[in-house]
């Protein structure tokens, strides 16, 4: 379950001492992102791209990386790891340049023409065109709602897992039912470099969100004491030296019982938060933005929006949706980077010109 995806990333954030100046900002590294690079890069627009997350493939990666996707089309099956991996390996060719880990937060349009953008740690741009990429917004954590708990956040209370090996020889309480939760409590109580020393379940109801298989895994676990599952909900903690040590568990019965720990990990899903792109003064539509369906063009020309951010007569959330409007997109986009110049539509499998910029030799056909 380990993401090792920042390798293959082309360039990443820098300091630059002035706002950056470029084709076009991408807002949002998920897969629909990732292939808007790849058709504006096809038309020779170079983009940056930012993310709120700390690594590329948006829902693919925080919601189901190690889980199967089957509608790609003529790929019959990849996990949303695997598809973050090949999209970031496809676009390459065209040296996008990531900044991770932080949020678009203005997007002003200038006088002449172009879009200021800045992010939280401070980064500037001056692009020509603006994408918004950002699925159902920038994903936030359900954080478990116990007073004083917060104090141990990034100590003891983790909400994502960045790296399994400091959990490793812990006694561990992992609260949730869907798949992270499963995931993890049966990746750490099963033998293997990232074993914990005692892992506990714990979720309020004897009934779960996530895949039957891990489900009756993690009962065969419990049954063969490797792992433990409680049923109940976290009311308090009791901590020690400053130190948390024990958790106030409830049960159905009322009757509140004590989970010695060393580390708590809460899986209760991600809130999806539009956030400042609510502020941009685009065409909203319950919470999503309304395009045209010729170039998916928001309501502030040399503004586009692609995925599942976007809403229009017909709209279908799926990723290969999302990829068909990227498309025209980056062609909604050209005359806004290339006024006086006739973009052509090519083909990838013809044209010596694109084999160019893809970096491929052209290939001689008898």
């Amino acid at each position: 379950m380990q993401r090792e995806l920042a390798p293959t990333i082309a360039a990443t954030d820098r300091q630059h001492g002035g706002p950056i100046e470029t084709d076009a900002v991408i807002v949002g590294a998920g897969p629909v992102g990732l292939f808007q690079v790849f058709e504006l890069g096809l038309l020779e627009i170079k983009a940056h791209i930012i993310d709120s997350l700390e690594h590329p493939g948006g829902q693919c990666i925080e919601l189901y990386p190690d889980k199967p996707i089957y509608d790609i089309p003529a790929v019959p099956l990849c996990t949303g790891q695997e598809l973050t991996a090949n999209l970031l390996k496809q676009i390459e060719p065209f040296g996008a340049t990531f900044h991770l880990g932080q949020e678009v937060q203005v997007v002003r349009k200038q006088d002449d023409g172009r879009f200021f953008v800045q992010t939280s740690k401070g980064t500037q741009f001056l692009a020509r065109t603006v994408f918004i990429a950002g699925g159902v917004g920038s994903f936030q954590a359900r954080t478990l709602k116990v007073d004083g708990l917060d104090q141990f956040l990034g100590t003891q209370l983790h909400y994502h897992v960045r790296d399994p090996s400091q959990f490793a020889g812990k006694n561990l309480v992992i609260v949730g039912g869907g798949d992270s939760a499963l995931d993890w409590a049966l990746n750490f109580a099963q033998e293997g470099p990232h074993k914990a020393e005692s892992v506990i379940l714990v979720h309020r109801r004897d009934g779960f969100r996530a895949a039957p298989a891990s489900v009756a895994k993690m009962r065969a676990l419990c049954e063969a004491y490797e792992m433990q599952f409680v049923v109940g909900q976290v009311t308090g903690f009791e901590e020690d030296a400053g130190r948390l040590a024990k958790l106030k568990l409830t049960g159905s019965d009322g009757v509140t019982r004590l989970l010695p720990l060393d580390m708590l990990l809460v899986f209760f899903g991600l809130s999806p938060k539009l956030g400042p792109i609510a502020e941009w003064g685009l065409g909203l539509d319950r919470k999503q933005i309304t395009v045209d369906t010729e170039k998916f063009e928001t309501t502030v020309p040399g503004i586009f929006a692609v995925g599942d951010v976007n809403i229009y007569p017909g709209k279908k959330k799926l990723i290969l949706s999302g990829f068909h409007e990227a498309a025209l997109a980056a062609f909604g986009a050209a005359p806004y980077v290339f006024p006086d110049k006739r973009v052509l539509l090519q083909y990838t499998t013809t044209s010596p010109k694109l084999h160019k910029v893809l970096g491929v030799e052209s290939p001689v056909f008898d």
